[in-house]
This record gives C-alpha cells, sequence and structure tokens, in this order.
C-alpha cells in the first residue's frame, strides 16, 4: 500500500505516493527525474547517491522514502544557481577533479556541506568529509586540492 507522503527537493515542493519499500534514490530518479543522484552500491558503501537531508549528507540509497516525508533535499540539480556552477562545482572542473563522472555529484554534495560548516578546511578535514565518496578514477588529491581551491575562491 503507497503512503503518500511531501518533501522540498531543490526549493520545490513535492507529493509523492510511495510503496513502503522504496527508496529515496529510486523516488528522486524515476519518480522526479532527478538523475543527477547515482545509484552506485545500493548498499551506503560508496557515496554516489549522496543528497543533503535536512542539512547533512545522506546516502540516499539507504533512506527509504517513506523516511524523507516532510524533509529538504538538495540534490546535484539544486546546487548550480541561474549565476552558474557553485564554486565547487568550478573548481571541480577547472582543476580536473573529474575523469568519468559518477562519483562527482555525491563528491561535490559532500565538499559543499563541508566549506557550508567549515569553510576553512584543512586537508584532512576534507579527506575525513569525504571518506564516504568513493572514486575509481582518480587518486583523490585533485579532489581534495578543488575543495580547498573552493573554500578560498569562497572566501573571497
Amino acid at each position: 500500500m503507497k503512503k503518500l507522503i511531501t518533501l522540498t527537493v531543490n526549493d520545490s515542493a513535492y507529493e509523492v505516493a510511495v510503496a513502503p519499500n522504496r527508496t529515496l534514490t529510486q523516488l528522486l530518479r524515476d519518480d522526479l527525474n532527478l538523475l543527477g543522484t547515482k545509484e552506485g552500491c545500493g548498499v551506503g558503501d560508496c557515496g554516489a547517491c549522496t543528497v543533503i537531508m535536512d542539512g547533512k549528507p545522506v546516502n540516499s540509497c539507504l533512506v527509504l522514502a517513506v523516511q524523507a516525508d516532510g524533509s529538504d533535499i538538495t540534490t546535484i540539480e539544486g546546487v548550480a544557481t541561474s549565476a552558474g556552477l557553485h564554486p565547487v562545482q568550478q573548481t571541480f572542473v577547472g582543476m580536473g577533479a573529474i575523469q568519468c563522472g559518477f562519483c562527482t555529484p555525491g563528491m561535490v554534495l559532500s565538499a559543499t556541506r563541508l566549506l557550508e560548516k567549515n569553510p576553512h578546511p584543512t586537508e584532512h578535514e576534507v579527506r575525513q568529509a569525504l571518506s564516504g565518496n568513493l572514486c575509481r578514477c582518480t587518486g583523490y588529491q585533485k579532489i581534495v586540492e578543488a575543495v580547498q581551491e573552493a573554500s578560498r575562491r569562497m572566501k573571497k
């Protein structure tokens, strides 16, 4: 039996009927057509499905859609503005911190949340904040450097 839930995603309100076993990842991708949220492992290990839920990065594959009832969600589609890319997105592109791009949405969301909470993180703090996001293409160094550069740009 489906349950009617309401949630805000990227500043837009939605009312959706969901099955009790449906994940937030499935809701975002299949029902709301927000394809930036990737399903990688499906068990919370890779971070490809990371979204910001009520101010905290979460693996959306581990959250049932019914658990998101009343929540405020930000996906990668909600990070950029009409003025352009977010500084984290800009530095990822400009500094070559992406290769295949599969992990990038989760990395960007985790990094963006980190910089909101801690505008001047150390390298260790950046690595710690990104520790739930796996990348199989890079050695993480360019990603860490991009987050630190975004921190500097956001300071100005």
